[in-house]
């Protein structure tokens, strides 16, 4: 994931999205492609490490569980703004919960592991929580 500031680019972080193809499509769990903003940023008092579920924080953290591809630490919600390919109807990033979120599986960034969303280390999902502001516009290209 690059990060850029007008035509600058500022950082770089290393992400895994889907296991599955790349798609926008309610239930594909592929990670959605095209222009989305920031719609929301959640848990920002959030212990690194902290688990969410429905957005809320478990109380739990993530080195206390196993499995699953956990979301933890910080979610930045991202919204569609192509209608027809990631935005309304069955297209909906939104709806479909797609966020850039902390992992438990840091160790399988670089590497497709995501039901769709975008993972970060728990460090730099902090790290860009903090750099960026909802509205900020997100540019997703899986090629």
């Amino acid at each position: 994931m690059h990060v850029f500031e007008g035509e600058s680019k500022v950082t770089t972080y290393t992400i895994s999205t889907s296991r599955n193809p790349p798609s926008c499509v309610q239930d594909s769990n592929g990670t959605p492609d095209g222009l989305h903003r920031i719609a929301e940023k959640i848990g920002e008092d959030a212990p690194l490490g902290m688990v969410f579920k429905a957005r809320e924080p478990t109380g739990d953290f993530y080195w206390d569980l196993s499995g699953e591809n956990l979301i933890t630490t910080r979610i930045l919600w991202l919204e569609g703004l192509e209608p027809g390919h990631n935005r309304g109807g069955d297209r909906d990033s939104k709806r479909r919960f797609i966020y850039i979120h902390g992992t438990n599986h840091e160790d399988r960034l670089g590497h497709p592991q995501s039901g769709g969303c975008v993972n970060m280390s728990n460090t730099d999902v902090i790290d860009l929580f903090n750099t960026v502001e909802t509205g900020t516009l997100v540019w997703i290209d899986l090629e």
